[in-house]
């Protein structure tokens, strides 16, 4: 369809509208987005004072529960185009039925890696490189971290649902609550009950469970109103799995990379491993914050495909792409001036700080690529083009292992130098692939597929 033309019932692009659109989502969801990493931020800042094998065993286990439910983020990422599809075609009935679905298929994965993780925890963290006293806090704080790990699957399904119905200031109220909830129960046992590890997990089991009731509240509100039941269809389940399939081989592929890191760092020692767990949260606080866009973009997107508007979604996707790396820019800037300052809210060890900062001066160059990265993938998963998402994943992959492989090599060990160049790899290396493959697809308009799921009735 030529850009020019727009779709019959289709408004024409405006970009006033459309940046307050934009905005409407995005700031909303960047509280809804960062509470699991303000949950591990806080974990870490007081686990961090108890010492340094504390600190670094939470790391380990954190890493492992996020890699595992990390590999589920598909309930949130093919349910929101789906359900904004479905929006954008004014079939707010059948939205709500993929919805829960969703949160079914949610529930049941969460139960089977809570068991499976009772029988599986130990010989993870011992792959992870986990010794001694690091086994034995990592060992600790995952196996109470499991009971919340169907809450947070739920809580994924949930967010994605009313993403997909353009709400992301429901999940900001949720997140600030649950966040709250948390800092305080953590205090309470780690140091009211003398709970060490064990007591900073149990207080975000609390949190996520809250979080993940008030959620099944809010949609099972609106399925009734809407005289959706509140039982499964199991074609609709196994339908949202078969969609998640490609989105999850793109995940795997992320996860692997962020796992082979740890590997690395792993083998350097504990000093470098537990100033890798702060940089990677610190990551992944920035990375949330960044990927407010990219879930903006994926509701939007979705949603104006629904609906067959061609032009706006193309200025939708100049638009937030602007965007990524102008926030990009600022992020890095903040990164910059905080490295030197921001390890003593963690630890009072130097030599975490020396690698930390490190860590932190890479991050805060790449901020900007990451920008560009987090949103391309959200307008690309918007659209359905998880197919492409999946198979690029793993050729980025491959790009990357051989630099890990070489910094590897070098045999740095418990240096600062060691961290700096694995932090090098993966933001500029691994970013750098990731930015060329989004991008080159970013230019083309066969991701641009137009059309609705068919009736579910």
């Amino acid at each position: 369809m030529p850009e020019s033309v727009t779709p019959k019932g289709a408004s024409a692009p405006d970009r006033r509208s459309t940046a307050r659109a934009i905005r409407a989502l995005a700031i909303p969801a960047f509280g809804a987005l960062i509470a699991e990493p303000l949950f591990l931020l806080a974990d870490s800042a007081i686990v961090g004072h108890l010492g340094v094998p504390q600190l670094a065993g939470v790391g380990l286990a954190a890493t492992v529960l996020q890699t595992v439910v990390g590999l589920m983020v598909f309930l949130a990422y093919s349910t929101t185009p789906a359900v904004a599809r479905l929006l954008g075609a004014g079939r707010h009935a059948d939205a709500l039925a993929v919805g829960r679905d969703g949160l079914w298929l949610a529930a049941l994965l969460g139960l089977v890696l809570a068991v499976a993780g009772m029988f599986a925890g130990g010989g993870l963290l011992n792959a992870m490189g986990a010794r001694g006293d690091v086994f034995e806090y990592a060992h600790e704080y995952f196996m109470i971290s499991l009971a919340g790990i169907p809450a947070m699957l739920l809580v994924m399904a949930a967010m994605g649902v009313l993403r997909g119905l353009q709400d992301t200031k429901t999940p900001l109220l949720v997140a600030a609550a649950g966040f709250g909830v948390n800092i305080v129960m953590n205090f309470f046992f780690v140091y009211g009950l003398g709970m060490s590890v064990g007591g900073a997990a149990l207080g975000t089991v609390i949190a996520q469970w809250g979080m993940a009731a008030v959620y099944l509240v809010i949609v099972g509100r609106a399925a009734r109103r809407h005289d959706v039941g509140l039982r499964p269809d199991w074609a609709g389940v196994r339908a949202v799995s078969r969609v998640g399939s490609w989105l999850m081989l793109r995940t795997l592929s992320l996860r692997a990379a962020i796992l082979v890191t740890v590997l690395v760092v792993t083998a350097q020692g504990p000093t470098n491993l537990a100033a890798h767990q702060l940089a990677m949260t610190l990551f992944s606080f920035l990375a949330f914050a960044l990927d407010a866009l990219a879930i903006a973009a994926q509701a939007l997107i979705g949603k104006e495909l629904g609906g067959g508007n061609i032009p706006q979604v193309r200025v939708l996707t100049r638009t937030m792409t602007r965007w990524g790396l102008g926030f990009g820019v600022l992020t890095g800037l903040g990164l910059w001036a905080a490295s030197g300052a921001v390890g003593w809210i963690f630890t009072t060890d130097a030599g975490v700080h020396a690698a930390l900062t490190a860590a932190l001066l890479v991050m805060a160059v790449g901020q900007p690529l990451a920008g560009y990265v987090f949103v391309l993938d959200g307008v690309l998963i918007g659209a359905g083009d998880a197919r492409y998402l999946a198979l690029v994943g793993v050729g980025n992959l491959v790009i990357y292992l051989p630099l890990l492989f070489w910094v590897s090599h070098l045999q740095f060990g418990d240096t600062v130098s060691g961290m700096f160049w694995v932090w090098a790899a993966f933001s500029v290396g691994y970013m750098g692939a990731r930015g060329l493959t989004l991008g080159l697809r970013a230019r083309t308009g066969r991701w641009m597929q137009v059309g609705v799921p068919a009736s579910r009735g």
